[in-house]
């Protein structure tokens, strides 16, 4: 869809302050270390639940695999609206086709099983990661907000509006960024838990790897009505300890600067 001169500018800036789409395209896996806590999981009864793990994400289509998931030895493949949990040589364990739509029925407002967690796990990582380059897709439409104010910085915000086909948090939704257009804040609702589920989602201590900033460090806050966190408790808190870029090729469109520092760079 075309956006107007605005809109059009707003991301273009957030996409270049993020190394460009020409570099995007030559991207094929983020790989990373993490660490999850909060009180979202244990609320449907998931305790220790991706404490820590190895996530690996092909960019340019939705997989996901979690090692360990839900146990050492396992590991669990998020495969669009399929999940299925593997042992680490491949063998099956246990598989689900269209997740998403059993997450409408009554014990899934009580409690989830392995399965439900890893398709939470495996959509929520699949667009944190590729976002902003996600908003550029044709399919979603973006508007302009007027600019928020928080912490004496001026945020501009989009909002994006996902087709059903695209697995997300909810249709609608919002992303905040800085001066420097790196993302700070993302709301929405997760609306697998439910309706009342509002998030304000902040990201922050940004590293660049392969001249791609990725936020390090994010917390998930309940959202109140009039667009304030309620900070007292953390709905999903997720550390990244070391994240890895791989590219389709050699690095030979990238600065040269870009190869020597930071060719599958770690986190310190």
């Amino acid at each position: 869809m075309a956006h107007n001169k605005k809109e059009q500018a707003l991301i273009d800036r957030v996409i270049e302050r993020h190394g460009g789409m020409n570099l995007w395209s030559e991207v094929m896996t983020i790989s990373m270390h993490a660490k999850t806590g909060g009180v979202a999981l244990p609320l449907r009864f998931k305790f220790g639940a991706l404490k820590d793990y190895q996530a690996q994400i092909r960019v340019h289509e939705p997989f996901v695999r979690i090692t360990p998931h839900p146990k050492t030895g396992m590991q669990g493949i998020f495969s669009g609206d399929a999940v299925r949990i593997e042992t680490e040589n491949g063998e099956p364990v246990q598989e689900r086709h269209q997740a998403r739509s059993v997450f409408s029925d009554l014990r899934h407002k009580i409690w989830w099983d392995h399965l439900d967690a890893l398709h939470f796990a495996g959509y929520a990582l699949w667009n944190y990661l590729t976002t902003p380059f996600l908003l550029c897709r044709p399919e979603i439409q973006l508007k302009e907000l007027p600019a928020w104010q928080e912490n004496n910085e001026s945020w501009q915000r989009l909002q994006a509006t996902f087709p059903p086909d695209l697995l997300t948090h909810s249709p609608v939704q919002t992303f905040y960024f800085d001066a420097e257009g790196l993302l700070r804040r993302h709301d929405y609702t997760a609306l697998v838990f439910g309706n009342f589920a509002k998030a304000a989602h902040y990201s922050w201590n940004h590293k660049e790897v392969n001249g791609i900033p990725f936020p390090t460090r994010r917390r998930v806050f309940p959202r109140k009505k009039d667009g304030s966190p309620l900070r007292l408790v953390t709905l999903v808190s997720i550390d990244i300890e070391a994240i890895e870029v791989e590219m389709k090729s050699n690095t030979d469109f990238l600065p040269q600067s870009t190869q020597r520092s930071q060719r599958n760079q770690s986190l310190s």
